[in-house]
């Protein structure tokens, strides 16, 4: 069965009442009433069959013969415009100014969103037919029935598109990415943005990006991994930055936004390189593109060489400066994890035959030697300077990575030498590449002689000012062995860099030979002083041995003295057995004080010299006594 609605336009004069539901699986058939008044919306809608339309409707080229009595009970905008059409006093004077109000109205609804598709499904609902919503016209039909003002009881519209959304089209990624790209039609934008539309679809994508990257539906085993990318890429740059803007309200991790960011715009660049010769859309695009990719601090994670990819078809297509800008400083913050040939193909024209860009190279170069500056602690400071004056601050700056600077540095050199064969590129270019990268940046200077001799060969021309300005990128002191041995004989080298190699070896050679010198006399001289040492060692070693000899020999013989006289009936206060007494300890005294290698000092020599005096009075007194007998006193027995 089919229902006229009276349409002028072939292209909406047929309503169908069941629609085939095998256009998408996300889609709702719309009973606008209960089963119970199935039968008399039936006879209603047989019954205005047959009456005359007295409501024309006017959108763009299309007219829509309606009814009243439909249309103004379930329409609240055309309800108000149909009174106020009543109520308008009429612009002819006379009789005909008190006549009836005219029996048809037309109205010019032009501006409702959705255009007249969205208006045919309205009227639709509202003489009762079913129709289907889908993901593709689901925001249309939203915005056409909050325009109309259909939010009663009895013609909810916008209720049962909120239902189906919240049910259907947003519980899946393709759905939400069809809702959010439907949005972009040039008569919804600002009513899908208003209604908050838009929003939810985003937030949705955002959502099932999130699933997705993590792998967390059972969607990426059943269409394989990646899938998701290729639904983004539907999206036009507008609505995918309301994606990036739905992913970070979401805090979702910079991995994911990273992900979805360089899958968005790799499928965008192959389009663009697809088709070189469309420049002007190309470069609408790819600055569409840059202006929402996440910045280097909400996604680190965007591959180096798909920015330097991006960077080289933004300068082809000519792209604005701030575009261009932008990607530098991007490639710049990941610039060490790119390659030569990644950096290489910047250098390059549209082509990739020819070097063109050798500025843009050296800017990226700059720019990433700043950023190593800025985040070491000799440049703390003047991060903290930037970011307090509004510029990019530290913490977006990220941390040093150890040897970065180092790998630029190689990465540099191998770009100089490859961008040296051509033979068009003047001095400056060729050092401002080589010399954009700090002479104390590298270890070793051998590769970039090698850019440096590949300069000079292939400009055999240059005289020797200029071929001094090429060599001033690198410093021969830097140089290996078998370098300088190379530059000392290279007759494409001006002769001051030949002479600064030869005299730093003949100077390396007269310092090794001084240090061998000092070594040998040095261990000489140190070696003799430990052999004087260890043989007055030995000598005094030998000293003291005898003089425990003799010590031992003369204890000895003491003893056996004092045994041998012990048993002699000399009384003990006898006085000549005390003076032989004293006079022997005084010959013993000092035949030991001779003995005694440190008479002149120390202790052995005081003790002896102690014991001798002693000794010494002791035999005075004894020869007082022997000298003058006369003194002496007879010993009581």
């Amino acid at each position: 069965m089919h229902l006229s609605l009276g349409c002028r336009d072939p292209a909406h004069c047929t309503v169908a009442a069941t629609v085939s539901s095998s256009t998408m699986s996300a889609a709702s058939t719309v009973d606008p009433h209960p089963p119970h008044q199935q039968q008399q919306c039936d006879k209603v809608s047989s019954m205005e069959m047959e009456i005359p339309a007295d409501l024309i409707i006017r959108i763009g080229e299309s007219v829509f013969p309606l009814h009243k009595a439909v249309m103004v009970p379930k329409c609240g905008y055309i309800r108000r415009a149909v009174e106020a059409v009543a109520t308008r006093p009429s612009s002819k004077g006379g009789a005909d100014a008190d006549a009836d109000p005219p029996a048809t109205v037309e109205l010019d609804l032009s501006a409702l969103p959705g255009g007249a598709d969205a208006f045919d499904k309205a009227a639709r609902y509202c003489y009762g037919a079913n129709f289907e919503i889908t993901p593709q016209n689901a925001a249309a039909l939203r915005c056409a029935a909050a325009f109309l003002d259909m939010r009663h009881a009895s013609a909810d519209l916008a209720g049962r598109v909120d239902e189906f959304l919240a049910r259907a089209a947003l519980r899946a990624l393709p759905g939400a990415v069809a809702v959010l790209r439907s949005c972009e039609a040039p008569g919804l934008r600002a009513a899908a943005e208003e209604l908050g539309v838009a929003r939810r679809a985003a937030d949705a994508v955002a959502r099932g990006v999130c699933a997705e990257a993590l792998s967390l539906s059972y969607s990426s085993a059943s269409r394989g991994p990646g899938w998701w990318k290729l639904e983004l890429a539907a999206l036009s740059p507008r609505s995918f930055g309301k994606v990036v803007t739905a992913l970070r309200c979401r805090r979702a991790e910079p991995a994911v936004v990273a992900a979805a960011a360089a899958a968005y715009a790799e499928l965008v660049l192959a389009e663009v390189l697809a088709a070189p010769q469309d420049r002007a859309d190309h470069r609408a695009l790819l600055e569409s593109v840059v202006d929402v990719l996440p910045s280097p601090a909400d996604a680190p994670g965007v591959p180096a060489p798909f920015l330097c990819r991006l960077l080289h078809a933004a300068v082809a297509a000519g792209a604005s400066a701030k575009t261009c800008r932008d990607l530098e400083l991007r490639v710049a913050a990941v610039l060490d994890q790119a390659t030569a040939q990644d950096l290489l193909a910047v250098a390059l024209d549209a082509t990739g035959e020819r070097v063109r860009n050798t500025d843009i190279v050296r800017r990226v170069v700059v720019a990433f030697v700043e950023r190593q500056a800025a985040v070491t602690p000799a440049g703390e400071r003047r991060s903290r300077r930037a970011s307090m004056s509004g510029t990019t601050a530290a913490t977006e700056l990220g941390a040093a990575r150890p040897g970065a600077l180092e790998k630029v540095a190689m990465m540099v050199d191998e770009v100089a030498a490859e961008i040296a064969t051509e033979e068009a590129l003047p001095i400056s270019k060729f050092v401002g590449v080589a010399g954009a990268v700090p002479k104390d940046a590298r270890p070793s200077h051998d590769c970039l002689y090698r850019a440096v001799d590949i300069y000079l060969k292939t400009h055999p021309e240059l005289d020797e000012i200029q071929r001094e300005k090429v060599c001033s990128v690198m410093d021969p002191l830097k140089l290996s062995y078998q370098a300088r041995t190379h530059a000392s004989q290279n007759k494409r080298l001006p002769l001051q860099a030949a002479l600064s190699a030869l005299y730093y070896d003949e100077l390396k050679l007269r310092s090794a030979a001084t240090a061998d010198v000092v070594l040998d006399t040095q261990s000489s001289a140190a070696g003799r002083a430990c052999a004087q040492a260890r043989a007055a060692d030995a000598a005094l070693a030998r000293e003291n041995e005898a003089l425990r000899s003799e010590l031992a020999r003369m204890r000895a013989y003491l003893s056996g003295m004092e045994r041998s006289k012990g048993g002699r009936s000399t009384p003990p206060s006898s006085p000549s057995r005390r003076a032989k007494k004293a006079s022997f300890l005084g010959s013993v005294s000092r035949t030991m004080s001779r003995l005694n290698p440190f008479r002149s000092g120390g202790w052995m020599a005081k003790v002896t010299t102690s014991n001798a005096a002693g000794g010494g009075r002791q035999s005075k007194t004894m020869m007082q006594h022997v000298v003058t007998p006369k003194r002496r006193r007879a010993s009581i027995s």
